[in-house]
């Protein structure tokens, strides 16, 4: 008798539905499981989508590298003496334009494989840049009289250079120039071209470029001039600045955006003039798209000469993440199954309705399939429809499960309205991400407070005869 008594106390009660929301996180844990999988295949999908159209772009240059002769040293032991050799080997020397103006439109579209889609573009350049010798050129150590200004090469720097356009143009001084794949006789992405550079011994050289490119996600720019003034405009209306320099003025509407960028060399923190081995990889080679650690990171993948790549960048995002605001709700699915098992207890201990731990599982399973439905119809038809549709199709289902359970429909009530309250209040959760913390911790406090005062009188421990 007092063994039986024991299993109907309070006191076991609330151990036996804490149990069952244990057993519930197993499956509960599976659909975390289950919205990364799926993002992951979106993903892939995005990346199947834009193949062959061109990645994450990212630009650089010109600048102008001029090769030139220097005595190299180096000591070697020869017979259990210090010899020291000279040799003359060929270095070069790159120097930043002193002002370049970028001009550049993105016109994007949304391509769609099945139910994912990506966003892609095609951006068009038209800039001019300035070159001319510094007045410190000698703080360089390298001899005007050593340089072979005549086989000088005018660089530009693309991360993915498959979704480079058609006749790209580039003059110098009114010429125009042949240009040449790669970044040189440096190994790197892009295009350049042989200049003679003679004319620097006297005046500036100006340089006017036009070309066109494809990519996707996002526009990066690795500014290295003394004055750098890029102008963006684009008809997509949700853009994102980032990186390590932002705009200094720019217009979001409906229609799309304008951002006009201002940078010097002093916030670069670098010379407008540097010298490196020939060959070797400088900031137009190692330019490359920001890296995807974080989604939103900007810093280059590789580093220059001067230290890592700064860059400018703005990424065209989707509204809406729908992955992660599933996965975000799926971080509340404890909440939904913690305040229905408190509701169907009080029935229990309270009420005198006897709830077996089998109803409980029931009414757990189908609060953990909401976020598969959620997951499933946001993937088609969005996250708000989709949301409205399985928090329908599951409050509906307990509410009319627990009329059996609680024999009564005037008590499903209840329990359908706590649910249709609880998906409300995660749907403001989810909308007001800086306050969900807030908002979520007040209303445990509310729940702990009423649960608090409804069970004050009652003895947890073994019912007594």
């Amino acid at each position: 008798m007092a063994l039986t008594d024991g299993l109907r106390s309070p006191g076991f009660k609330l151990f036996l539905a804490i149990v069952v929301g244990l057993v519930l996180t197993i499956p509960l844990f599976s659909v975390w499981l289950l919205v990364y999988d799926r993002q992951s295949q979106s993903e892939q999908a995005s990346a199947s989508i834009t193949a062959g159209w061109g990645g994450p772009q990212a630009m650089a240059g010109p600048l102008l590298v001029i090769p030139y002769r220097a005595t190299a040293t180096e000591t070697v032991v020869q017979n259990g003496q210090s010899v020291t050799r000279s040799n003359e080997v060929m270095r070069e020397l790159t120097l930043a334009p002193e002002a370049v103006e970028l001009s550049t439109a993105i016109s994007p579209q949304v391509r769609k494989r099945s139910i994912y889609e990506a966003v892609v573009y095609d951006a068009k350049i038209s800039g001019r840049a300035r070159f001319a010798f510094p007045p410190d050129l000698a703080r360089t150590g390298v001899d005007p009289a050593k340089m072979d200004l005549s086989r000088a090469e005018l660089r530009f720097g693309l991360s993915d250079p498959r979704g480079l356009g058609a006749n790209p143009k580039v003059t110098a001084g009114g010429t125009p120039l042949r240009l040449q794949p790669g970044g040189g006789s440096g190994t790197g992405r892009g295009f350049f071209a042989w200049i003679d550079a003679s004319a620097l011994q006297s005046a500036a050289i100006p340089v006017e470029f036009a070309y066109d490119f494809r990519g996707n996600s996002s526009v990066t720019l690795a500014p290295a001039a003394g004055d750098t003034r890029w102008t963006v405009h684009s008809s997509w209306p949700h853009p994102s600045f980032a990186g390590d320099f932002l705009p200094s003025g720019h217009r979001v509407g409906e229609k799309g955006f304008d951002a006009t960028y201002r940078i010097g060399n002093l916030a670069l923190g670098r010379s407008l003039a540097s010298t490196g081995d020939r060959g070797s990889p400088g900031a137009v080679e190692q330019v490359g798209p920001p890296s995807r650690t974080p989604a939103t990171s900007t810093t280059m993948e590789v580093s220059g000469a001067g230290g890592p790549v700064q860059t400018a960048a703005i990424s065209l995002i989707q509204p809406v993440d729908l992955y992660s605001q599933v996965n975000r709700a799926t971080k509340y699915g404890f909440l939904f199954i913690g305040f229905t098992f408190l509701a169907l207890l009080m029935f229990d201990v309270i009420g005198g309705v006897r709830i077996s731990p089998v109803e409980y599982l029931l009414m757990g399973a189908a609060l953990i399939l909401f976020f598969v439905l959620l997951l499933a119809f946001a993937e088609v038809i969005g996250f708000t429809l989709a949301y409205i549709l399985a928090s329908a199709a599951i409050a509906g289902l307990n509410t009319a499960y627990s009329a059996a359970v609680l024999g009564s429909w005037r008590r499903a009530g209840f329990i359908g309205g706590l649910l249709v309250a609880l998906y409300a209040v995660l749907y403001i959760l989810l909308s007001l991400e800086a306050f969900s913390l807030l908002i979520g911790s007040l209303l445990l406090f509310a729940a702990l407070a009423g649960v608090m005062y409804a069970t004050r009188r009652i003895d947890w421990g073994v019912a007594r005869a």
